[in-house]
């Protein structure tokens, strides 16, 4: 069973960029590009890598790099770090091309929200500074509501500053 719906428009826009490049536009490719495209989480390579066995594809974790290096350099994907020790990736085609993210410091889980005081501020303080701004990122790290009701807490941690312990 294959993953890759030869019709999707993402997966065709992806196409359309390889031969833009000059690059083949192979199976495996289209592949690794429909389960990003068809996913509203942000996967890591490993995520994608178990969600392509699962819909019987055979493909090597290079090759998933490799797409992915393409996907994000098309600027149909964008590759976020958010401190986890891998990278995940995520379709700017989304419903919400412009969103912020809650990240879960406990579970690990990505919660997208917009919030139209950071486009005010946004559009303030460009307007203030003459600024174009190209794109931004918000991120937020805490703990989500289920790991807090499941008795998660954000550890103490850290410096000290030794004029807080005089």
């Amino acid at each position: 069973m294959s993953a890759v719906k030869a019709n999707t428009p993402f997966v065709r826009l992806f196409g359309r960029y390889l031969r833009e490049q000059g690059l083949p536009v192979t199976h495996q490719r289209e592949a690794v590009a429909e389960v990003v495209f068809t996913s509203p989480e942000h996967l890591s390579v490993d995520e994608i890598e178990r969600r392509l066995r699962q819909g019987g594809e055979r493909i090597g974790k290079a090759t998933v790099y490799r797409t992915l290096d393409l996907l994000v350099r098309s600027r149909l994907v964008e590759e976020h770090d958010f401190g986890e020790g891998f990278k995940r990736y995520e379709h700017r085609l989304s419903r919400q091309p412009v969103h912020e993210h809650l990240i879960c410091l406990e579970c690990g889980k990505v919660i997208e929200f917009r919030s139209a005081e950071i486009q005010r501020v946004e559009a303030r303080v460009r307007d203030e500074h003459g600024f174009l701004p190209a794109r931004h990122r918000v991120e937020i790290y805490g703990i989500c509501r289920e790991c807090r009701e499941a008795g998660a807490t954000i550890p103490a941690g850290g410096l000290t500053c030794p004029i807080d312990t005089v």
